[in-house]
């Protein structure tokens, strides 16, 4: 039974941990913001406690002299609790926004700046929900949450030394009836709390499938398919509106306990008061003071609850934020290895063996050695691991057994980003940003001048397209390039290679998307940019895989060939095989290149 308790325990101390460092940070304007509270309710205790003076002393006993300066008290008492609470929420809720705001940087970055497995096992719901949700919780610590709670408590302290003042007896039978009331609410909260938790799961997921049917919308239509995303959503959908309604139910429950409380702590107070003024031990201004300081005692009980619950809820958030925050982050791993000031190309595998899944090797003792500034294409079936082999050139990746090296160190021992500022990738499916065309090739290097972007867009012949634009090289290419075609986005892609000017370059069917017209015009820019650079091909088209220094045939994670064009034509084995079948499908635009989708027959020698 000591296993389950343990996450429970861990989870607290994670929230406390993050609650405890935001309290400390913002406590100049905490610390305001509770004088100011202060002040307001002591103020706000003046009216109540003046009518005990009109009833017995000015109307009472008709000292009509008094009325003046216990109506002036009285008036300025609750201008100065206006004032007071007006700036106590100024000041604490800008204190909070700044909270909020600080709290999404901090964690985007983070994020950002955590291994490629995080996001390979993390929807992106559950990561925008981390950033923009959770973080709103932080209101109800560093806003008027907390301020509101301590100074319900205040209130309710000074409330109640007043009652035990007035009628101790009747005091002592309303604080059974509010300490009932106290217990069910710890239940309540006890059962709310999960649910709070549940919910902000639940809404990453819904916003995480949201965002895919946004971004694959001509996906859908394509398939015909809104319908079935529709019923997908709505299931979503419906998980977080009973999530919801559990909550407004116990919410609910809560009000109408709290309203038969305040019921019978008024029926008490009628008969006991009542009976205690006809017996000379209360006057009438005592049981009508006694009245007003019961509600300013129950109404902070109440406030208490709706406090405790967002308090709750913002404690949920904060214990995901402090589990996202304590995963380190690639940063922090490279503290223990050694800086990459220079790179001058060479690369090694030895023996790498990977896999995602336990026990499904995706590489198989993968070895190969690349000389500085040449170029090695990767060829072989759809599926067998070339992806896989770039994904550990780029460190996204690391191996379960073997090395990568990189000029004779593994790169395990030197910093990622040392290593990754000296790499430019041409992938597939190129992502831009929703931004210039000049804007996604200066990408690269944010300090590059619009000369250097035009020249590299010459080079990739980026300038033949854009030069049919009116805003030529200031044109917004939309969200993901939609604004450009397939080869449009590619050659972009490959001017922001150009211009990043790396030691390793690699090349995922850089060309893929384009037609042979297109291929022609960057062929030369591609060879420029490749010239003196250690230079990785996935799946290129013919053209390039023959003029590669080094041809590796990989299938089913194994090098079942290794050569130059030339030795493996001769050597007519799987290479020979895949050679001539692309020469035989030319015309066939369903497979790429260089790349094969039906299962390799037997290599003859």
């Amino acid at each position: 039974m000591a296993n389950p308790k343990t996450p429970t325990k861990i989870n607290a101390r994670r929230a406390w941990r993050e609650a405890r460092e935001l309290l400390w940070q913002h406590r100049k304007s905490l610390a305001v913001g509770l004088a100011l509270m202060v002040v307001s309710r002591l103020a706000g205790l003046v009216l109540p406690a003046s009518t005990k003076y009109l009833i017995d002393e000015v109307i009472g006993k008709h000292n009509s002299h008094l009325l003046l300066p216990l109506a002036l008290a009285a008036g300025a008492a609750t201008l100065v609790q206006a004032l007071a609470g007006y700036a106590n929420s100024q000041v604490v809720s800008v204190a909070a926004q700044r909270a909020i705001m600080d709290m999404r940087q901090r964690v985007q970055d983070h994020i950002l700046r955590l291994p490629i497995r995080y996001f390979d096992t993390t929807k992106s719901g559950i990561v925008i929900a981390r950033v923009m949700n959770d973080a709103e919780g932080i209101r109800n610590l560093v806003g008027t949450g907390l301020i509101q709670l301590a100074g319900g408590l205040l209130t309710a302290v000074l409330a109640l030394g007043v009652l035990f003042w007035l009628n101790w007896k009747l005091t002592l039978a309303t604080l059974v009836f509010l300490g009932v009331f106290g217990g069910a609410m710890a239940l309540a909260f006890n059962h709310l709390r999960p649910l709070f938790r549940k919910r902000s799961e639940l809404t990453a997921d819904i916003t995480g499938r949201l965002g895919e049917s946004v971004g694959g919308v001509r996906i859908l239509k394509v398939y015909v398919a809104e319908d079935r995303e529709s019923r997908i959503f709505a299931e979503g959908a419906e998980k977080l509106f009973r999530n919801v309604a559990g909550t407004i139910t116990g919410m609910s429950a809560i009000s109408a306990f709290s309203t038969a409380i305040i019921g019978v702590v008024g029926v008490l107070i009628m008969v006991v008061g009542g009976n205690a003024i006809f017996a000379g031990r209360m006057t009438l201004g005592d049981l009508i003071m006694y009245t007003f300081f019961v509600g300013l005692l129950a109404a902070p009980v109440v406030q208490i609850a709706n406090i405790g619950t967002q308090v709750s809820e913002a404690f949920a958030g904060l214990d995901r934020i402090r589990e996202t925050l304590d995963m380190p982050t690639e940063d922090q791993e490279d503290l223990a290895r050694a800086p990459l000031p220079e790179l001058e190309g060479r690369v090694e595998l030895r023996d790498v063996w990977f896999e995602y899944e336990k026990d499904t090797p995706v590489l198989r003792g993968i070895s190969f050695q690349v000389p500085a500034g040449s170029t090695v294409a990767l060829v072989g079936s759809s599926g067998s691991g070339k992806s896989t082999i770039i994904g550990l050139l780029m460190a996204f990746n690391h191996p379960q057994r073997g090395q990568v090296l990189v000029d004779g160190r593994d790169v395990l021992s030197v910093r990622l980003r040392d290593y990754r500022s000296k790499l430019g990738v041409v992938m597939q499916d190129n992502f831009l940003f929703d931004g210039s065309v000049a804007d996604n090739i200066g990408f690269a290097r944010p300090g590059a001048t619009r000369a250097e972007i035009e020249a590299v867009g010459a080079i990739a012949h980026v300038d033949e397209f854009v030069g049919r634009f009116e805003a030529g090289y200031d044109t917004i290419v939309g969200e993901r390039g939609v604004k450009l075609s397939g080869g449009q986005r590619q050659r972009v892609a490959i001017a922001r290679a150009i211009l990043a000017d790396p030691r390793i370059l690699i090349l995922d069917e850089a060309t893929s998307s384009l037609d042979s017209e297109s291929e022609a015009m960057i062929r030369d820019g591609l060879r420029r940019l490749r010239t003196g650079r250690t230079t990785f091909v996935i799946a290129h088209r013919l053209s390039t895989i023959e003029t590669a220094d080094q041809i590796l045939v990989v299938e089913e994670g194994r090098i079942v060939e290794r050569g130059a064009h030339a030795e493996l034509m001769a050597l007519g084995g799987r290479y020979r095989q895949l050679h001539d079948r692309q020469q035989s499908s030319e015309l066939d635009q369903f497979i790429n290149p260089g790349e094969d989708f039906t299962v390799p027959g037997s290599v003859t020698a």
